[in-house]
C-alpha cells in the first residue's frame, strides 16, 4: 500500500525546503505532517501519540534553527518521527522500526540531523550542553544547541544534574520542556504538581507576559536591544519571583508556559529566544495524541498501538483458534498480586513503567504497595534497598536495558549490604523492534561479576512464578535476580501452584548420548524444539536447564562433564561473560576438556528488527542449535579429567 504526503509535504526534503514555505502556511505542513504519522504508523506500526504531540514544534524549530549546524537533541525520541520526516527521511519512514530500515529513535549514523543517539530518557540536556560547550571552545559563536525533554523525562536526576550545570556554565543551551502530565503512562510526583502549578497560576502567567510585552514595545537601539530589555526582565522576574520558580533558581531563564500547537507563537518565540544568549528554559504545553481524538482520550493505550484502523481507531490483534500463552510480564502482574495477598511484606516497586511491566495490576488493586516512582531507575533501587532494611520484600521491576542505569545502586546500596530485593529484569534479551538502546543483553554479564547475588531465568511461566515464590521466603537472604524475556511464553495454562526452588539447583531435561545443550531461561524452548528436529538425524542430545547461572549447579556440572565431550551453551544475553563463559570458567577451575560450542549474542551491537530475525541473525535460534550440533558430530574430542 502506497502512502502519500500531502502537496506541501512532499516538497520537503530537508529543513531548506521547509523555511522556503511562507509562515502563514506552517499550519498547513502541520495538518499534512500529522496526517502522515497516522497513516504510516497505522499500517507499518510504531510510537504513535508522542510525535504526533510535538508535530508543531517540531516544525517550528526546524523552520526557526538552522539544523543541522544548530544541533537539536530529542531526549528519547519516541517523538521524533516528524523529525526525520522533515530532513530527509519521509520517503523511507514506512520502514521505520522494521529489520534494515529506519531506527525508531533518532540515530547518529542514520542522519546528519540526529545529532545524538537517544532511546533512553532524560540524556538531552546533557548533551546538548556538551555542544554547546564545545561549540564556544571551537569558536563557533553562531551556533546554537536545543533539548527537547518531555516532563516524564525531567523527573530523572541526570536532567537535574544537567540543569546544575548549565545554570553556572558560560554556554547558549535552549531546554525545550514539553509538557503533557505523561511519559508512556501518567507522570508521577511533586514535579508533576509543580509544572501543573506554573500552566494554572494566571497572576504568575499575566505579570510575566506583560513584562515581556512591554518591554518588546520599547524602541531598540544602540543601547537598548531586545537582549537588553531581556535582562532586564529577567532582573525583574528575579525581584518579583524572589526566585520562586525552580528553573530561575537554577539560573536558567525561565520563559512560558505557551501552546504548544500555536505555530506562529511558537516560531515568534523561537526567533526571540535565539537572540537571548545563556542557558534559558522554554515551557511548552502540548497534548499527546493531538490530532487524533482515541489518542487524546487515551495516550498511555496509543503511545504505541501496533497496527490499526485510522478510521475507527481499531487495534488490530492477532487472532488464534486455541488459546496462547500470556505475556511474561502478565505473569509477572498476576502473581505479584497472588504472592502479596498471603505476603503482607511484599512490595512492588517500577520507575516509570506500570503498563510495560504489568505491576499497574497490583498498583489497581493494591494502591498503597506498588508504586511508580517515575523515571529514575536509581533511586528505585535504593528505594528497594531502604525498604529491605526494614524487613520489606520488594519486587523491584525494571526493564534489563534500564538497569544499566542504577548498576551503582545494584553493588552499593543492595549487594554490598546483603539485601533481599528481588530484581525482576523484563525485557531481558533482543527485544526486537526499539532495537540496541532496548536490547536486555548485558544484564548477565554485569549481574554475574558482583558478589551476593542469585541470578536466576525461567524457561517458561511456570518457573517464572516458582522463582518469584522462592525469592520472597524469609530463607532467601540476598539479592535475586529474576529475568525474562519480552512477549509471550508457552504455557496458556500457567496458573499452576506455585513451589520452592532450591537456589542454585538445574534440572535435567533430556537424557541423551551424543552432545550435552545448556540452555539458560526462554531460551530453553529453542533447544527443545532443535532437539526433536535432531532425531530425524540420529543425533541424541541431552538437555540441561540451568536454572539459575549464580549460584551455578556444580554436581550436574560435573555429571555434564564427565559424560560428554561435546557441550552447546545457548543464552539470549552476550557470549562475553555470559552463562557460556561461566560454563568455560567451571570446565577450566575443574580440569575438564570438551568441546564448547557457546551461542548468544555476539559481541557487536545488534540493530532493530522483529525477535525472530534478530534471533536467526545472532544464530542462537533452534535452527543454529540444530546446524551447530551437526556440526560438532563431525568433530572428535576426547573427555578428560
Amino acid at each position: 500500500m502506497q502512502i502519500v504526503p500531502g502537496d506541501l509535504l512532499k516538497t520537503i526534503d530537508s529543513p531548506d525546503d521547509l523555511k522556503m514555505i511562507r509562515k502563514e502556511d506552517l499550519h498547513k505542513v502541520c495538518d499534512e505532517l500529522r496526517q502522515y504519522i497516522i497513516d504510516v504508523v497505522s499500517v507499518h506500526g510504531g510510537h504513535f501519540a508522542a510525535s504526533l504531540g510535538v508535530v508543531e514544534l517540531t516544525v517550528a524549530l526546524h523552520y526557526t534553527y538552522n539544523t543541522p549546524y544548530d544541533q537539536l537533541v530529542w531526549d528519547v525520541g519516541h517523538q521524533a518521527y516528524g523529525h526525520k520526516i522533515l530532513t530527509g527521511r519521509r520517503d523511507n519512514f514506512p520502514t521505520n522500526r522494521k529489520y534494515c530500515g529506519l531506527s525508531g529513535f533518532p540515530k547518529r549514523s542514520e542522519s546528519e540531523y540526529d545529532s545524538f543517539g537517544v532511546g533512553h530518557s532524560s540524556t538531552s540536556i546533557s548533551a546538548a550542553l556538551g555542544m554547546s560547550l564545545a561549540a564556544k571552545h571551537n569558536g563557533e559563536k553562531d551556533r546554537k544547541a536545543v533539548a527537547v525533554i518531555g516532563d516524564g523525562s525531567m523527573t530523572a536526576g541526570m536532567a537535574f544534574e544537567a540543569m546544575n550545570h548549565a545554570g553556572v556554565a558560560d554556554s547558549d543551551l535552549l531546554v525545550i520542556l514539553n509538557d503533557n502530565c505523561m511519559s508512556i503512562d501518567p507522570n508521577v510526583g511533586s514535579l508533576r504538581e509543580y509544572l501543573t502549578d506554573i500552566t494554572t497560576s494566571h497572576t504568575y502567567n499575566k505579570l510575566k507576559d506583560e513584562i515581556w510585552n512591554t518591554l518588546g514595545k520599547l524602541p531598540r537601539g544602540a543601547h537598548f536591544t531586545r537582549e537588553v530589555a531581556s535582562k532586564l526582565e529577567h532582573s525583574i522576574k528575579g525581584f518579583i519571583n524572589k526566585r520562586s520558580n525552580l528553573f530561575e533558581s537554577m539560573q536558567m531563564r525561565y520563559f512560558g508556559p505557551i501552546d504548544g500547537h500555536n505555530i506562529t507563537k511558537l516560531v515568534e518565540t523561537l526567533k526571540d529566544l535565539r537572540d537571548i544568549p545563556g542557558p534559558k528554559l522554554l515551557h511548552v504545553i502540548t497534548t499527546k495524541g493531538k490530532g487524533y481524538a482515541l489518542a487524546e482520550k487515551d495516550q498511555t493505550k496509543w503511545h504505541a498501538p501496533g497496527l490499526f484502523d485510522k478510521v475507527t481507531g481499531e487495534i488490530f490483534k492477532k487472532t488464534f483458534e486455541t488459546p496462547q500463552p500470556p505475556k511474561y510480564q502478565d505473569v509477572f502482574g498476576k502473581t505479584i498480586i497472588e504472592l502479596a495477598r498471603k505476603n503482607n511484606k511484599i512490595f512492588g516497586i517500577t520507575p516509570a513503567m506500570p503498563s510495560g511491566s504489568s505491576l499497574k495490576f497490583m498498583m489497581d488493586e493494591m494502591p498503597d504497595r506498588a508504586i511508580d516512582v517515575g523515571i529514575c531507575e536509581q533511586h528505585a533501587v535504593t528505594l528497594s534497598a531502604g525498604m529491605a532494611t526494614q524487613g520489606l520484600r520488594v519486587f523491584c521491576n525494571i526493564y534489563s536495558s534500564f538497569m544499566q542505569r542504577a548498576y551503582d545502586q545494584v553493588v552499593h546500596d543492595v549487594a554490598l549490604q546483603k539485601l533481599p530485593v528481588v530484581f525482576c529484569l523484563d525485557r531481558a534479551g533482543l527485544v526486537g523492534d526499539d532495537g540496541p538502546t532496548h536490547h536486555g543483553v548485558y544484564d548477565i554479564s554485569y549481574m554475574r561479576c558482583i558478589p551476593n547475588m542469585i541470578i536466576s531465568s525461567p524457561m517458561n511461566e511456570a518457573e517464572l512464578r516458582d522463582l518469584m515464590y522462592t525469592s520472597q521466603l524469609e530463607s532467601t537472604k540476598l539479592p535475586f535476580v529474576i529475568r525474562y524475556p519480552r512477549g509471550e511464553g508457552m504455557m496458556p495454562e500457567w496458573q499452576t501452584e506455585m513451589k520452592e526452588i532450591t537456589i542454585g539447583k538445574g534440572r535435567k531435561l533430556k537424557d541423551g548420548k551424543d552432545i550435552a545443550i545448556l540452555s539458560f531461561g526462554h531460551p530453553g524452548n529453542f533447544a527443545s524444539k532443535a532437539i526433536r528436529e535432531l532425531k530425524t538425524d540420529g543425533i541424541d542430545p541431552a538437555h540441561y536447564d540451568l536454572r539459575f547461572i549464580k549460584p551455578l549447579d556444580e554436581a550436574m556440572l560435573h555429571e555434564v562433564f564427565s559424560n560428554y565431550s561435546k557441550i552447546i551453551t545457548v543464552e539470549d544475553g552476550t557470549v562475553i561473560g555470559g552463562v557460556g563463559s561461566a560454563i568455560l570458567e567451571f570446565m577450566s577451575m575443574h580440569g575438564y576438556s570438551a568441546h564448547v560450542k557457546m551461542l548468544g549474542i555476539p559481541d557487536r551491537i545488534v540493530e532493530h528488527g522483529s525477535q525472530k530475525e534478530l534471533q536467526h541473525e545472532c544464530h542462537y535460534d533452534a535452527e543454529a542449535i540444530i546446524a551447530t550440533a551437526r556440526e560438532m558430530m563431525k568433530s572428535v574430542v576426547t573427555v578428560t579429567q
